[in-house]
């Protein structure tokens, strides 16, 4: 499979869970169920992102001398970080707390940013820089994905 494809099928499934967290608006247990499976749906495509993607991406700017895309990569991490922290924060806050749905409609907002970056500029970059790499890299992030899915189990809520 395709790396840039499967990030993308990756995206368009966290945008519908953030629309059926705000359908579930007046359902606790739904919105919990809902917002445990993107943040476990985050954690998974960054890990693919950050151990796999991002590295051959680099490495390929750094080869083509594009200082640009270089910064790309440093950018998009740094926007994981952000994620990460508010996730961290979200798994400290009651669900029924206003500040749950304030921090989470956050993170939505940084996640379909970061999304948005990735499509317009990241992607169409890597598919020339990694155009024979594509279905390699994408084997590689499946295999991790999958891996990641059985490790992290179906849901995070059971941890908390």
């Amino acid at each position: 499979m395709d790396a840039i494809e499967l990030l993308k099928q990756d995206h368009e499934h966290v945008k519908q869970l953030f629309k059926e967290y705000e359908e579930a608006k007046e359902d606790p247990q739904r919105k919990l169920m809902i917002a445990e499976q993107v943040i476990r749906e985050l954690m998974i495509h960054e890990r693919i992102e950050e151990d796999i993607f991002y590295p051959a991406f680099r490495e390929a700017a750094v080869q083509a001398k594009s200082k640009e895309d270089k910064e790309l990569v440093a950018e998009a991490k740094e926007e994981h970080h952000v994620v990460n922290t508010i996730i961290d924060e979200l798994q400290m806050v009651n669900l029924h707390a206003e500040e749950f749905d304030a921090k989470f409609k956050v993170m939505q907002e940084n996640v379909e940013h970061h999304i948005e970056e990735e499509e317009s500029e990241m992607f169409k970059d890597a598919r020339k820089l990694l155009k024979d790499q594509l279905d390699d890299l994408g084997e590689a992030m499946l295999e991790l994905k999958e891996s990641l899915q059985t490790e992290l189990g179906p849901q995070l809520a059971q941890q908390r």
